[in-house]
């Protein structure tokens, strides 16, 4: 490597650099119903009379609780499919001189307990203690099988559909940066109730979003489901964007952002839109279907809101608040890469 060779920054390959990969190395074959494509959360594959899902996702910015988390975070990508995650395999890595018995067993029993909670096989994978680690690192893959007639893609987005959001935005960075940042943030002031509470974000309001994928299936016909992650909802929506070919509208002001998560962002000078969003789901449906999904939402006591319209491409992707409206943002680099420095 050169010394004017570009290095990618912390977080996620520049779409523009991994679709230009995609298009040079991906191999698929007829049985491919979903292959990669930016914005797309899982493959699809022809299995007879069904469909096949597969996903592969790593936790990588936390350690504690890594074993519950990534199975929350695989089974996510497999229900915005339409799909039951069944099956589960893994990738553990542990730090050189730091893999005691009880901390691996720790691990462990996180993966079981998801798992067994979800209904989920855990069926093989590996284990090892590497070089050159500073925190454990889990990589999951997770299958699942789908009817036909109901797998849902983000490609499905039509223009004139909805789009609706479950829950607030940033509820895994805020988790995060309450884990990660703890001892600096009791050093300017907060409170352990406080960051306890955000701490708790991984489990409540939560970032599993299989049970209100579920709901939408049942309560009115979905035509796409999205699991914004890295980049937040901003780049979640640009991903929605790109991969049905359409352009987007959203209203700001109707985006929930809990108490806790602006508390945060103001403290580390990030900008939520742009903050890691695993717990929130996009979905897009026609507007005569909203009201009954909506209500749906509100009989189990989920939070959801119509944040946006699903445009022509040509409208590009667009943001509205009491300022006017403008382009929206799209992140680079997650706003949570700043808490960790370069």
């Amino acid at each position: 490597m050169s010394a004017k060779d570009p290095i990618f920054p912390l977080g996620k390959l520049p779409n523009e650099h991994l679709q230009r990969l995609l298009d040079k190395y991906a191999l698929t074959d007829e049985r491919v119903i979903v292959g990669p494509k930016i914005g797309e959360d899982a493959a699809v594959i022809e299995a007879k009379d069904r469909y096949l899902v597969l996903k592969t996702d790593p936790i990588t910015f936390v350690a504690e609780d890594i074993g519950w988390y990534v199975i929350q975070i695989n089974a996510n990508d497999l229900a915005t499919r339409g799909a039951r995650p069944q099956w589960f395999l893994s990738t553990l890595l542990l730090p050189e001189g730091k893999a005691s018995p009880e901390a691996v067993e720790g691990i462990f029993a996180q993966i079981w307990q998801a798992c067994k909670s979800l209904g989920i096989s855990w069926v093989g994978g590996h284990t090892e203690i590497t070089h050159g680690l500073d925190r454990p690192i889990v990589v999951g893959c997770m299958l699942g099988e789908v009817a036909k007639e109901t797998l849902i893609t983000t490609a499905g987005a039509e223009v004139g559909d909805d789009i609706v959001l479950t829950k607030g935005i940033a509820i895994e960075a805020t988790s995060i940066i309450a884990r990660e940042r703890a001892d600096l943030l009791r050093q300017r002031g907060y409170e352990e109730e406080f960051l306890a509470r955000c701490r708790d974000f991984l489990y409540r309001p939560g970032i599993s979003i299989a049970r209100e994928a579920g709901m939408a299936t049942e309560a009115a016909s979905i035509h796409s489901m999205h699991d914004p992650t890295e980049g937040g909802l901003a780049n979640g929506l640009f991903e929605m964007a790109w991969a049905a070919q359409v352009g987007i509208s959203v209203d700001l002001p109707t985006i929930l952002i809990y108490p806790e998560t602006r508390i945060l962002c103001q403290e580390f000078s990030l900008d939520p839109l742009g903050l890691i969003a695993s717990g929130a789901l996009l979905l897009t449906l026609s507007p005569e279907q909203t009201p009954a999904l909506m209500e749906r939402f509100r009989q189990e006591g989920i939070e959801a809101s119509r944040i946006g319209r699903i445009m022509a491409q040509g409208d590009g992707i667009r943001a509205k608040d009491g300022n006017g409206e403008r382009d929206l943002p799209y992140y680079e680099r997650d706003e949570i890469t700043k808490i960790f420095g370069d």
